[in-house]
Formats: C-alpha cells, structure tokens, sequence
C-alpha cells in the first residue's frame, strides 16, 4: 500500500470524493474564525483549504506522512504551515489548537487511539476532535463495488472492510479509548458522477492505497477478471456513486 504517489494520482482517485465530503466536515467541526485548527493527514490539502477559507492561512497547520502530499499542500495554499509526520507524534505544543481534524485518516493510522490522543494533546480543553472515515465495513464507501467484485473473482483477498474505524460505532469506540468526551458519532454522505465506466475504472490503476496495490499486483488476466466484475456490478453509464462516511465530533 502506498500514499507516496502524486497529488494528481490521488485527487484522480480520492480526490473527487473527498472535496466534497470536505466541505462537510468542516461544517460538522464546526470550526469558527478566530479559532486555530490542525488538519491531521492533510494529503494534498482537500480538508486544509477548507479550514484556510474559513479560518484564515495563519490559523491552519497541516500534517501528513507522504512528502509528495505535504509538497502539494505548500503549492496549493502558498503560506500554509505544512509539515511531515504522523499522527502518533505531532510535532505541535500542547492545547495548541481550538480543533483537531482528520479526513480518512483514522483507519491508517498505525495506532489510532494514539493518534487521537495526541490530537487530543495539542487541543485546549474543551476543544473539537473531529474525524471521519469511508464506511468500508457497512459496503457504503466509494470503494464498495470495487472491492465486491475483487472477492467475488478472489474470495480471500484483503480488503479495507476491518480497518479502524470503518464500521459504525467504531470511531466512538476510539475516541472514548483516547479520553475523548461528549462523543458525538455520525454519518456524512457525498454524490460522485461518472461519464463513462473508464472515468470510474482508470483512478484505481494509479497505484494509491490499498485498492491501487491491489491492482497493481495483479497480472494481465486478474486485471482484465477484475475490471470485467466491476463493470458488471454497476449501472451502465452515465451512473453516479453515493459514498457514505462515518463520523464523530468529541470534546477534549
């Protein structure tokens, strides 16, 4: 699995989901100007320029393990405290922040209850934790078919359906496990249009994530079962994509 792959490969991917979905999870943290918030696992800044528009660039810091998204980030939102790192360690002071953010990052973390504690660390008392993540373990993300019709043509390929946080309920249960308070879970849900099956089929061989490798280390023909299955599962184009992710707003 990989995240070290470009801005463009990821916003080909993810992106088309994910700036929509930012532009409700910025409303649910319910982020205020003259606030300073933090976006955990900014990638290529979808969630951050939604922060910097209501918040202003100087009251925005961002994060994220892959150089290629911190770099894109810097170029999208020139002035933008940008750095490299992981949840588990930020690199901030504590109670430095009104409100810690991450957009579906939590089901990649390497230990999210750290994680979330340690944006719980850098927020004040009484701040905003807040994240959100695609709803894999109730087959509602924008990668369900997709990963539907990888088990149906190999039945015991991995999937993303037992990672953190991708079940309901789950993202509760780690906050609370964080020392999180006044849990408040939830369920946002975007509308992704696609012209063609090519235009949904051609992001997925651009080697991001868990879903990219999987492709990628497919030969010729486990390539052409696959994208065959995924083309039968879904409506003959143009057809759209109702993504669904899980949510939780807490209190530190």
């Amino acid at each position: 699995m990989s995240f070290n792959v470009s801005a463009d490969a990821y916003a080909r991917f993810m992106g088309q989901f994910s700036e929509p979905l930012g532009e409700q999870f910025v409303e649910l943290a319910g982020m205020r100007p003259g606030q300073r918030a933090l976006d955990v696992g900014c990638g290529p800044g979808a969630l951050t320029s939604r922060l910097v528009d209501r918040l202003g660039i100087s009251a925005v810091a961002a994060i994220d393990p892959s150089e290629s998204f911190v770099a894109a980030t810097a170029a999208r939102l020139p002035g933008i405290d940008v750095r490299s790192g992981v949840a588990e360690h930020l690199p901030f002071a504590d109670d430095e922040f009104d409100g810690a953010l991450a957009q579906l990052v939590v089901h990649f973390m390497a230990d999210p209850v750290a994680g979330l504690a340690e944006m719980a660390r850098v927020t004040r008392p009484d701040g905003v934790v807040a994240a959100c993540v695609w709803d894999h373990g109730g087959n509602g993300g924008p990668l369900s078919t997709f990963w539907l019709a990888v088990h149906a043509t190999d039945p015991d390929a991995p999937g993303e359906a037992e990672r953190p946080g991708t079940r309901e309920g789950h993202l509760a249960e780690l906050c609370e496990a964080a020392g999180l308070r006044e849990i408040e879970p939830g369920l946002l849900t975007v509308d992704v249009g696609f012209e063609t099956f090519e235009d949904w089929w051609e992001p997925y061989t651009l080697g991001v994530g868990p879903a990219g490798a999987h492709v990628a280390g497919l030969d010729d023909a486990g390539r052409a079962a696959l994208k065959a299955e995924c083309e039968r599962m879904l409506p003959p184009a143009p057809f759209s994509v109702a993504a669904s992710a899980w949510s939780v707003r807490a209190r530190v």
